[in-house]
């Protein structure tokens, strides 16, 4: 029979259309009681009816469980791997390449793998898909505005070439908006597009249940081509990466194929 948290669970896949049920439980259900708590709600029917009706209590419930924490060149070390390794070689099967940044929240990601783009391989066709499951941060992605401390690790070649400045934040250039197509989607039940050079999934799935996870990850490599490559985060090693098939080419970096 299921509990209050489950039937909890199913009413937010039935009204809302967000499945909470491939992430850890523990995590989730702490947060979701921490929010309950800060409105004195004691039952999980009472919060369901709050989230239906508020929009502002919906939103904060979004922002807290997909935990939107990001950056520009986040782990600069993986970054420079990716420049001096993963995508000349890539460039180098392929002078056009199709990229997908999956969970790119407020969009420091896809932003910072254009700039590379641009500045390192000028002459290199690509396209930047960027999704999130969350509408709030991909408005946020989509208006490019950030503080100081997004770009704390961001090279200044590319916050002198590629910002402006407008009081204390700082505005991304439209010639890199432009090249970015930000999309909603959800990894655990939405279909995948193909044919993919490069994903990058970086500090996603750690709230995943090894069953999700190990779903997801098959998901990716079917959605690369043969060769391609899956940037994952520095927390999310793939342990079943020889049975799916992929092969480790550097920490963090798996390839599709030997």
């Amino acid at each position: 029979m299921a509990d209050a948290y489950e039937i909890f669970l199913e009413g937010l896949r039935r009204k809302k259309g967000l499945d909470l049920t491939g992430y850890k439980r523990p995590q989730m259900e702490r947060r979701i009681n921490s929010l309950m708590r800060s409105l004195k709600i004691n039952d999980y029917s009472t919060y369901l009816g709050v989230l239906e009706r508020e929009i502002s209590h919906w939103r904060k419930f979004l922002d807290t469980l997909t935990i939107n924490v990001s950056e520009f060149y986040r782990n600069p070390s993986q970054w420079q791997v990716l420049e001096e390794k993963i995508l000349p070689d890539l460039i180098q099967a392929s002078r056009s390449l199709k990229i997908w940044s999956a969970g790119c929240s407020t969009g420091e990601e896809p932003y910072t793998l254009t700039m590379v783009m641009m500045n390192r391989f000028p002459q290199i066709n690509f396209t930047l898909s960027a999704t999130d499951v969350d509408d709030e941060v991909l408005n946020k992605a989509r208006m490019g505005v950030y503080n100081e401390k997004a770009v704390v690790n961001l090279p200044q070649t590319y916050t002198g070439r590629y910002f402006t400045r407008e009081g204390s934040n700082l505005i991304i250039a439209d010639e890199v908006k432009r090249r970015v197509k930000f999309m909603k989607h959800n990894l655990l039940t939405d279909a995948f597009d193909q044919n993919f050079d490069l994903v990058l999934c970086r500090n996603v799935v750690i709230y995943f249940t090894e069953e999700s996870k190990a779903q997801l990850y098959r998901k990716f490599y079917s959605a690369l081509k043969q060769g391609g490559i899956l940037f994952t985060g520095s927390t999310e090693q793939i342990f079943q990466a020889r049975e799916i098939g992929f092969s480790l080419v550097s920490s963090f970096f798996y390839k599709k194929g030997d």
